[in-house]
């Protein structure tokens, strides 16, 4: 078995050009060794060396392939990540992991049960903005938390050119989509709720799935609202945070999608750094002392998620993001939409 780990990418779309294949590339721990493209070769224009296959079936018989990233449309993850799993092979899955629960318990039997590595690319938790918010909290700057808000926010009337994006369906939708993003980090920070409400909305005019949604996440002494639409010119703050001693502003502001965009490869030790500019504003009680300054940023970087899934694979370290997790994220959509149907609380 070689050092690096030959990983297979399973569409070369936005996905696989901006958040996968720059980062296997220069990972020396990773090699990025075939993608599975039904008629195009833009890999292989960018990627010389890959080897394309026009079926997944195929590219699931090469032996040489030992990790597999399911980076397809939401409503596919739960029929590829299987047989990937079947076939043997270790197996990322983008977000959201699953359509529903009952499918995300499947993968995760048949995962043990093949005894391979089974994760969900959840590159938010690695956003420089993000690793702030969680290093505010660590410090325990704020006191105890009474409320907090999460946003992502955007303006775009038109519909997306990605039609399986705007197509009713299993997985279609803003919830499913950038509502993983906010609910796993939700997760992350303050665990699960004990209860959930939604307002979930289609609000631009030609749209058929929804483009905007609330969620309030019921703790014993915390809110937390996640929110996310289509409609919002002017953003506010990626990140609002009020505890007993201070609060906490934040925008969202990591980099490294637009760096990533534009055809920057990762690396070098200015990477994932925000401006000056779009420092978070600290606003607390410390030691009997009112202190109310811009607090630098983390550095963001997606790389270390490819990091830890070498060290899971070869060092037998933590999985950076499980399945089990994953799975999680999906209960929280599912009672959101529960609580939309009942127009209630739901509890989890």
């Amino acid at each position: 078995m070689t050092t690096s780990i030959n990983t297979a990418l399973c569409s070369f779309g936005m996905s696989g050009l901006v958040f996968h294949s720059p980062f296997l590339s220069v990972d020396p721990h990773f090699n990025f060794y075939a993608v599975w493209e039904r008629s195009k070769n833009a890999a292989q224009k960018k990627f010389p060396e890959v080897i394309t296959y026009r079926s997944l079936e195929k590219m699931l018989a090469d032996e040489l392939i030992e990790l597999v990233i399911v980076n397809t449309p939401n409503y596919t993850h739960y029929e590829y990540a299987k047989k990937a799993l079947e076939a043997g092979k270790h197996v990322i899955v983008e977000k959201p992991f699953t359509v529903n629960v009952n499918e995300a318990e499947e993968l995760i039997a048949l995962a043990k049960k093949q005894n391979k590595m089974l994760s969900v690319y959840q590159n938010r938790r690695y956003d420089s903005d993000y690793r702030t918010i969680k290093k505010v909290l660590d410090q325990k700057l704020l006191g105890d938390l009474v409320e907090v808000e999460i946003h992502f926010d955007r303006y775009r009337e038109e519909l997306s050119p990605k039609k399986h994006k705007e197509t009713p369906g299993p997985g279609a939708g803003v919830l499913y989509d950038l509502g993983s993003h906010l609910i796993d980090q939700a997760l992350q920070l303050f665990g699960m709720p004990e209860k959930v409400f939604a307002d979930i909305r289609i609000t631009r005019p030609l749209s058929e799935v929804d483009d905007y949604f609330e969620l309030l996440l019921y703790y014993p002494n915390l809110r937390v609202r996640l929110k996310a639409g289509y409609f919002v010119r002017e953003a506010l703050p990626g990140y609002i945070l009020h505890g007993t001693k201070g609060s906490f502003i934040k925008a969202k502001t990591d980099v490294q999608e637009i760096m990533l965009q534009a055809g920057n490869m990762p690396g070098g030790k200015d990477w994932g750094t925000e401006p000056e500019s779009e420092k978070g504003l600290l606003h607390t009680d410390i030691d009997g002392k009112i202190v109310r300054e811009y607090i630098t940023s983390e550095q963001g970087n997606y790389g270390d998620y490819y990091h830890g899934i070498y060290e899971a694979i070869r060092n037998n370290k933590p999985v950076p993001v499980t399945a089990e997790e994953g799975e999680k994220v999906i209960k929280i959509i599912q009672a959101a939409f529960e609580s939309k149907r009942m127009q209630k609380l739901i509890e989890i």
